[in-house]
């Protein structure tokens, strides 16, 4: 059997390999696959998102950016990461009816044990060790990371990454444009996956190129030059493409503030915290912010510390130790310095907020050391007790990594309220109760966010009408006005910023207002006397009664 017939092979038995290792580390989604997910807004995000982009690839692809919350917003899909290749990948499983909650959890689920296959093929290949591949593609997709950001969509299509370095090494090994694409094309697939690790990662791909350029003759590395700069000139190309509307869509939003940034970047200590939930470390957890729980596994750093110190250390080990540390450090965001550069001369740097995510390309470094560790741990061993040892590291990393999660159901049918607005006339909707901003000097007014409007924009798959309600990485000033102007609904004044904004259905959620139910009837009282206001009547909106008015 060929090399390539060998290699196909080894893939497509690691890509079962990680389906069945994910079935055990994340049974619980698993098993409820169909309609359960963890409990958290961008949850109902990832499924509006993915349902948008196939309503409009199948109504009108040219105005794929002008989403349906925010209105009269334009290009509000760009508020926050789009997630373009996510979209188009989920689009024939939406058309072809699959539920909403099933599509979520394939994308995020299959998003995993396809970046683990990925690691594999980058380790393999440098190793020539199964064992250590697959050791290698465990860490990278179940490190505690993963567990942290299990509602992030974007941030598990990593995929691209280890791909992206193999074709780096292919490149300065056989000299190959083809292979220079392929790199750059990684890197924009990765950019149209997630804006962040894109960012990411062609920061890092020039460190790790530059590192394997230092040291070698002049003409070896004249060699790998046109092949690399074929590579660079593609993925600004495609980058630069999907870039231009992100840079006019900050020209609305702003960028991320300073405070942000500082709340969101990682410290040192981060390091050695995982979620609370972890099985085996999570009991003796006393700290850890929201994203910033970025231990990457004792078993990972020993494999790496075994690569760097029980062995003379080759180029390719020095430039993984190298790019994990510039990882690391930029993680730290404005409290190191390659961070604060980047911020400071790079504007794509200003438009993130967490720089803490850094921390999966910590764990995809370690990962690959892990590999080179095994592999010369095992290096003197006979097969069947190098099957042993992959057994027993395998089931030790399995061990610590191992996460309980929270899930709660969602709607994959349209509760009635819904259906009825799909079956009304066009016209824009605006549901109730709006978020509450804070109104209070020197607080900010952001703070009331996101109330109820990502399940809203998630329901509005079911009718597809445009809202004003929204959710998304970025608010536009017209909609923070908005909601300030609409403090005091339904007065006579809100009533007029509604019919200003174009809105023609009004929407009232019992459930939204809990025990307050004086205030709740309060608000159908008036809109009920209101003059040009007419009642639809009251609907299950699958939690309480929604009642549906036309401002006419």
């Amino acid at each position: 059997m060929n090399d390539s017939a060998t290699s196909v092979r080894d893939t497509v038995a690691s890509l079962v390999a990680f389906t069945l290792l994910a079935c055990v580390m994340m049974w619980q989604q698993v098993w409820h696959i169909g309609d359960s997910a963890v409990p958290h807004q961008d949850t109902y995000f990832n499924m509006w998102r993915l349902h948008w982009i196939a309503h409009a690839l199948a109504t009108s692809p040219t105005s794929i950016f002008n989403a349906n919350i925010f209105y009269p917003e334009p290009r509000t899909l760009l508020f926050s990461d789009a997630m373009l290749v996510q979209g188009i990948t989920a689009a024939p499983m939406i058309w072809f009816g699959i539920r909403p909650v099933l599509v979520q959890n394939i994308m995020l689920l299959g998003a995993i044990v396809v970046s683990a296959t990925t690691m594999f093929a980058l380790v393999h290949s440098l190793t020539r060790s199964r064992g250590a591949a697959i050791l290698a593609g465990t860490i990278f997709a179940f490190a505690p990371y993963r567990f942290e950001h299990i509602m992030h969509m974007e941030l598990q299509w990593t995929m691209w990454v280890p791909l992206a370095f193999l074709a780096l090494h292919r490149t300065f090994n056989n000299y190959r444009v083809r292979d220079g694409l392929m790199c750059g094309g990684a890197v924009a697939l990765q950019m149209l996956s997630s804006v962040y690790y894109g960012i990411f990662l062609a920061t890092l791909i020039a460190i790790g190129s530059l590192l394997l350029l230092i040291g070698k003759p002049w003409t070896t590395n004249r060699r790998a030059m046109i092949p690399l700069a074929a590579g660079a000139v593609l993925a600004l190309a495609l980058t630069g493409a999907y870039a231009r509307p992100y840079l006019h869509a900050r020209d609305r939003v702003g960028e991320r503030p300073v405070d942000e940034i500082q709340a969101f970047a990682a410290r040192p200590a981060d390091y050695l915290v995982v979620p609370h939930t972890n099985w085996l470390y999570g009991r003796w957890q006393t700290r850890g912010e929201m994203e910033r729980r970025l231990f990457p596994g004792a078993i990972a750093l020993l494999l790496a510390t075994v690569a760097l110190l029980l062995r003379s250390p080759s180029r390719v080990i020095v430039v993984y130790l190298l790019v994990g540390v510039a990882a690391f450090e930029a993680s730290l965001g404005l409290r190191g310095y390659s961070y604060s550069l980047l911020y400071e001369y790079l504007s794509p740097f200003r438009a993130l907020r967490a720089p803490a995510r850094l921390g999966i390309f910590v764990v995809f470094s370690l990962a690959v050391l892990a590999g080179f560790g095994y592999s010369w741990l095992t290096s003197a061993l006979r097969a069947r007790f190098r099957l042993i040892l992959l057994a027993l590291l395998l089931t030790a990393v399995l061990a610590e990594y191992f996460t309980t999660v929270t899930l709660a159901s969602y709607p994959n049918e349209p509760p009635p309220v819904y259906k009825l607005l799909a079956s009304q006339p066009p016209g824009v909707v605006a549901e109730f109760p709006a978020p509450m901003l804070n109104v209070r000097p020197g607080q900010d007014p952001k703070r009331g966010l996101p109330g109820a409007d990502p399940k809203y924009a998630y329901l509005s798959i079911f009718h597809w009408k445009p809202l004003i309600n929204g959710y998304s990485g970025f608010y536009p000033a017209s909609y923070i006005r908005r909601l300030q102007d609409l403090r005091r609904f339904p007065d006579p004044f809100s009533l007029r910023v509604l019919r200003r904004a174009d809105v023609r259905y009004v929407v009232i959620h019992e459930a939204g207002y809990g025990e307050d139910r004086e205030a709740y009837e309060q608000i159908l009282m008036t809109l009920n006397e209101a003059e040009g206001v007419r009642s639809l009547g009251p609907f299950s909106d699958g939690e309480g009664t929604a009642t549906v008015y036309v401002l006419e």
